[in-house]
C-alpha cells in the first residue's frame, strides 16, 4: 500500500496544477486559476514506485466555479518519452524531488485504472495510508479492459480525455465534473461501466457524479 508522508511539497500541488490548466483545452477559468482541493482518491502502484492519485479541484476564476478531476502521477526519476506530459517537478520532504505528470499519460496510472473499473483492485484513500476508500465505486460488464498499445493517441475533448483500449472499447475520463442526481452518478445509457465519487462543492455541500465511463468504439 502507499503510504502517505505529513511532509513539505516545494511548490504545492495547486500551485503547480495553477500553471498548467489553463494550458487545458478542458478549462473553463478566466485569468489565473484560484483552486482548492475538493477530494479524491489514490491507487496503489503494484511495484511500489509511482504515487498515483485522482485530485479533484474547484476553480472559481470564473462567475461559474469548474470543478476538475486530474489525476496526477508522482514519480522518482524522469519519465522516458513523456516530457509533454510532465506538469512540473517538486520537492518532497521525504522522498526529494519528483516528477509530476498529467496521469492520462502515464502508462501505470492508465493500467491501474482500467484494473479499478473491472473490480481487480481497490481506491485507497487520498489522506490516510492503507486505507480503502469505499465512496469510489464501479462497475464493468465486457471483455477485459486492457489498455491501447503505448502508441495509441490520448485524446482531449472540451469536458473529458479518452483513453483507448484494445477489443474496441474506450475509457473516458471526466474533466469537467458534474454533479449526478438524488445524490447517484448518471451512467450514459451506452455505458458498460464506471467509476464514480464524491467531493467538496464551494458552498460546503457534497456532491457525487462519474469520474469515467467506459464505451463501445464505434
Amino acid at each position: 500500500m502507499a503510504v502517505i508522508h505529513r511532509t513539505t511539497l516545494q511548490p504545492t500541488k495547486l500551485e503547480l496544477l495553477t500553471s498548467w490548466l489553463p494550458s487545458r483545452p478542458w478549462y473553463r477559468g478566466a485569468g489565473e486559476p484560484r483552486l482548492a482541493k475538493a477530494g479524491g482518491f489514490r491507487l496503489d502502484d503494484p511495484r511500489g514506485e509511482v504515487g498515483i492519485e485522482f485530485m479533484v479541484v474547484t476553480e472559481a476564476s470564473a462567475a461559474r466555479p469548474a470543478t476538475y478531476l486530474v489525476p496526477l502521477t508522482y514519480r522518482g526519476a524522469a519519465l522516458d518519452g513523456a516530457d509533454h506530459a510532465l506538469i512540473g517537478t517538486m520537492q518532497h520532504g521525504v522522498l526529494g524531488r519528483r516528477w509530476v505528470y498529467d496521469g492520462c499519460q502515464d502508462p501505470v496510472l492508465v493500467a491501474q485504472l482500467f484494473a479499478l473499473t473491472e473490480g481487480r483492485v481497490q481506491a485507497q484513500d487520498q489522506n490516510t495510508s492503507d486505507t480503502p476508500d469505499r465512496d469510489v465505486t464501479r462497475s464493468f460488464t465486457g471483455d477485459a479492459l486492457t489498455p491501447a498499445d503505448a502508441v495509441a493517441p490520448v485524446t482531449d475533448g472540451r469536458t473529458w480525455t479518452e483513453l483507448p483500449a484494445r477489443h474496441g472499447a474506450t475509457l473516458r475520463l471526466h474533466r469537467v465534473l458534474s454533479p449526478g442526481q438524488d445524490g447517484e452518478a448518471l451512467l450514459p445509457e451506452d455505458a458498460t461501466g464506471h467509476v464514480a465519487g464524491s467531493w467538496d462543492l464551494p458552498d460546503g455541500t457534497r456532491a457525487r457524479g462519474l469520474f469515467a465511463a467506459v464505451h463501445a468504439v464505434s
